[in-house]
């Protein structure tokens, strides 16, 4: 469906964040970016806002984060981040990749709700998985 850009901007997005202040890949970001646009969710939360000015960023952004709500929250103040979107009625869901977490297909997800994105490679610190109301999985075949 295609929109003209005044009225694109006023489209209702998704009441999900996805919370990618853990995520340190300039690439890996602008790649978020551009599938949380796509998904129009509502927000795209960074460590450091300046990576979108990264180039690696915005070569897979591909402008997308011209569109896309972008929010800072270094990692270091996750936890009492995360006590203020409970303040706002949002759930925050850790992704892992370890036995006690749901796996997110068979997962009811909140109305409104956190997504929080770990490290590439070492996953989502302890004490912040710790932080989060549910740990969720995505079941995966192969390597």
């Amino acid at each position: 469906m295609a929109y003209d850009r005044a009225e694109y901007g006023r489209l209702p997005r998704h009441p999900l964040v996805v919370c990618a202040s853990l995520v340190e890949n300039p690439m890996n970001l602008g790649g978020l970016c551009r599938t949380v646009e796509a998904f129009r969710l509502e927000s795209l939360v960074l460590a450091d806002l300046q990576i979108a000015q990264n180039r690696k960023f915005r070569q897979l952004a591909a402008a997308t984060h011209h569109w896309q709500p972008l929010e800072a929250c270094a990692a270091d103040k996750l936890l009492d981040w995360f006590q203020e979107r409970r303040r706002q009625g949002y759930s925050i869901l850790g992704l892992a990749a370890h036995g006690v977490a749901r796996p997110l297909p068979y997962t009811e997800l909140p109305q409104k709700a956190v997504l929080v994105l770990g490290r590439e490679l070492t996953g989502i610190p302890d004490q912040v998985l710790e932080g989060c109301d549910l740990t969720l999985t995505i079941p995966q075949s192969g390597m």
